[in-house]
């Protein structure tokens, strides 16, 4: 009976379709493959069917979701710059390309958590403002994400 019970809840937690806590040190981005380490700029993608994907950084995410379809992702999260290790929802976030700030892949890109916080951070360290939208375009456009 133990024995039985014991599978199902091992089988239930393996059906699970939400995000994954990042291993810090041990995980290795999709995109790029380097070892994620750096709690303030990593990211997150989660299927609809559950497969878990990790970025190093959030321009590793836009790389990677830019050419596919995002209504097959559940979850794209990206790490708040002020509570670092701590992801949130990569679309409804404001984000920061500024010289000031770098980020692991050289894009200098940094997310927060509300538009006033972005446009605080701007206003002490300069830079361009994005949306989730515009970020993909401006990435684009600059030729960062392969076509």
């Amino acid at each position: 009976m133990r024995l039985i019970l014991f599978s199902v809840i091992l089988i239930m937690s393996a059906c699970s379709t939400g995000p994954q806590p990042i291993s810090y040190g041990e995980d290795a981005c999709n995109f790029c493959k380097m070892t994620i380490v750096d709690q303030q700029h990593s990211a997150e993608a989660v299927t609809l069917k559950g497969k878990v994907y990790k970025f190093d950084a959030i321009e590793c995410l836009v790389h990677y979701v830019s050419p596919l379809d995002e209504a097959t992702f559940s979850h794209l999260l990206v790490a708040n710059y002020d509570q670092p290790g701590s992801l949130m929802d990569a679309q409804t976030s404001s984000y920061l390309i500024s010289p000031n700030l770098p980020s692991p892949m050289g894009a200098f890109l940094n997310a927060f958590d509300d538009a006033n916080r972005s446009a605080a951070m701007q206003t002490s360290m300069t830079g361009e403002l994005h949306s989730w939208e515009s970020l993909k375009t401006t990435l684009t456009l600059k030729n960062q994400i392969p076509q």
